[in-house]
Parts: structure tokens; sequence; C-alpha cells
């Protein structure tokens, strides 16, 4: 039940870090319960530039793109419910269901965890990409360029049901990158009454604004930001309920702990490089119960973080501003090393 397709296609391969080009390869072989789709658009994001410099999971070598979007050309015979056609998001996980975390239901942590475009398994940086039909979620109404932030938001999402904000909360998040974004709409959904951004001034905090993702918004001084985070203390004398660090400064994630509220949550959300590392005096955390919460991707987190999305509650419009061909990779990269891009992806139409 396919298309006409071609035998071959173009990818971005790595045999190992910082070592890519752009591939001629074979299709990729479907599996039972698979779907093919033809790629129209996968997200870049700062976890492609920790692959690129090895300083992730990854293994190579490696066709990356883990923030897929495309359209169903091809599935296998026992594929239920989707059709030639259909436009659909991609969830790049796929978990082995018999590990010791699986069987407790801690999905996330499988430790045969796999992931397109990351481990084990190809991604979207190429013209056609398969997964299994259970990982594949119809959209509607979001462009395809917009749909490569269902992904990123779907961690968001994860997020915030591990925080799980009590209604009234007050929150801080440092960070205004893509996810940060998701994350402040989707905190302002779930019960937080008073969110605060703090982030560098300039292009990502106006975005911030337009977007209405917060009440109130604290541009950080890229010289020296003292004053700021004086006023922020100030200003909230009691801290916050909930701290997000979305940056990905473990600097800034370690001194986080000084605005959370006795009895708050810290929650380290920004990717921080392997070799980092944080000083926080235990006695804080016993003496003001600070609940410190890391989160980490996402698994079943699509179908609420597409409603959200695709029907618009959850505005994306700007977030997207660097577009490009799968042959600028190269610059792509850059825009996301140089920070010119808010959030890049890649588009084969």
């Amino acid at each position: 039940m396919a298309a006409q397709l071609p035998k071959k296609m173009k990818a971005l391969r790595y045999e190992k870090p910082e070592d890519w080009s752009i591939v001629e390869v074979p299709l990729p072989t479907l599996r039972a319960g698979d779907v093919l789709i033809k790629v129209k658009a996968c997200g870049v994001c700062g976890t492609d530039l920790h692959i690129h410099e090895g300083e992730f999971i990854a293994k190579f070598p490696l066709i990356p793109g883990h923030e897929t979007i495309g359209e169903v050309v091809a599935m296998a015979d026992d594929v239920k419910g989707f059709k030639i056609g259909d436009r659909v998001a991609a969830d790049n996980s796929e978990l082995c269901g018999h590990c010791f975390y699986c069987r407790r239901g801690d999905e996330l942590l499988c430790e045969n965890f796999s992931a397109h475009g990351v481990l084990n398994l190809d991604g979207g940086f190429a013209e056609y990409c398969s997964y299994t039909q259970g990982r594949l979620f119809k959209i509607n109404n979001l462009s395809d360029v917009d749909a490569t932030l269902i992904e990123p938001a779907s961690c968001a999402m994860h997020g915030l049901e591990k925080i799980a904000p009590k209604a009234g909360s007050h929150a801080l998040l440092i960070g205004a990158g893509p996810t940060g974004l998701m994350m402040a709409q989707f905190l302002k959904l779930s019960g937080v009454s008073q969110l605060t951004i703090a982030a560098p001034e300039g292009t990502k905090m106006e975005l911030a604004k337009s977007l209405d993702a917060a009440d109130f918004y604290v541009p950080l001084s890229r010289k020296d930001a003292t004053p700021q985070w004086e006023q922020i203390k100030k200003d909230n004398p009691y801290g916050f309920d909930i701290v997000v660090e979305a940056s990905g400064s473990s600097k800034v994630l370690e001194d986080a702990i000084n605005y959370v509220r006795r009895g708050g949550k810290l929650v380290c959300y920004g990717v921080y490089p392997s070799a980092a590392r944080v000083s926080w005096p235990p006695s804080k955390i016993f003496g003001d119960e600070i609940t410190i919460i890391g989160s980490f991707s996402e698994t079943y987190m699509f179908p609420a973080t597409v409603d959200y999305l695709d029907s618009g509650k959850v505005k994306t419009k700007g977030i997207v501003n660097k577009v490009f061909k799968l042959e600028q990779w190269g610059e792509a990269l850059e825009s996301i090393r140089n920070k010119s891009a808010i959030k890049a992806c890649i588009v084969f139409d």
C-alpha cells in the first residue's frame, strides 16, 4: 500500500562527531507496524548541536533529526488508522517494554531507550523516515514549519507533568528559548497565577512578549545582569513556588536555588554539558524543603501537545525564525551555535 517511491533518498549522515556529509542512501525498510513518511520539515535544536559536538547520548553513524513532520506515503500491511496523504508529527522515541524500568511503568527511563535521530534509529534529516504507527500523530492546522515545535513542546508538557503546579503558584522561568516559551505557556494554562520570565535582552524576550507568554518580563543585561537579579529578589521577597532553569547554564542553575520559595521546586530543564557541576548547600535543601526536579524528553505527551498547538491555545508564531535546506546544514548548525536562530528547521519542499 504505497505511492510510487524512489529507491534511494538524500540524507544528512554523521560518521562520528563533527564528521557529516550529504549522502544518498536506500529508503528505510519497513518493519511490521511501520509507517513511511515523506519528510516535509524537521526541527534543528540545541540537542543537534550537542550531538554534532559528541556531547550527547548519540551513537554513530547516524542520520540525525528528532523533530520530524511529514506525509504518509507507505505503510506495513498491519497498520491501522492511517491513510496515504495524512499529515503527521513523529514522536521520536521507541521503548522496549520489558526492561526493569518499563515493567515499573517508568518507560522514559527505559534501559534500551532508542530515539530516531539520536540513539540507534535514523531520524528526519532525510527525505524519508519510518516510524512505528504508535508514535505518529495526525495534525490539521499547523504549518509544517510550526509543527516542528510539537516534539519540544511535548518535552515541556512532560516537565509540566513532573512539576504539577498547585493553583495560585508563582513561577520564575529562566531562559526564553523554544521549549522555555512552550513551558511558559503551559504553566500559565495549568495553575500558575503569576509567571515571570527572566532572559537575556533582545529578540527572544521580544518574542516572549508577542506570545503573551508571561505576566512579567525581566530582560537581563548581557554585560552584567546583577541589578536585574537584585530587582527580582526585591519584587519577590518570598521567592517563587517554581523556578525553571531553561537556559542550560550551570552557573545560572547553581544560583537559581536562591530564588526558590521555602517548600518550592527547582527544575533542571536546560541541556547541560556532561562535565558541568553545581554546588548547593544541603542544609538549604533540607531546611527549606526544596524539591529538585530533573526533566528529560517525554513519553505519551504528544496527544495533549498536539491538542494545545494544533488548536492555537498555545501560540507558535515567530518561534521558528530560520529555515534551511538540507544542503545548508552547516549554516543551520551555525545559527544554533551563534544564537541567531530562536528555532531553526530543515525543509524539503
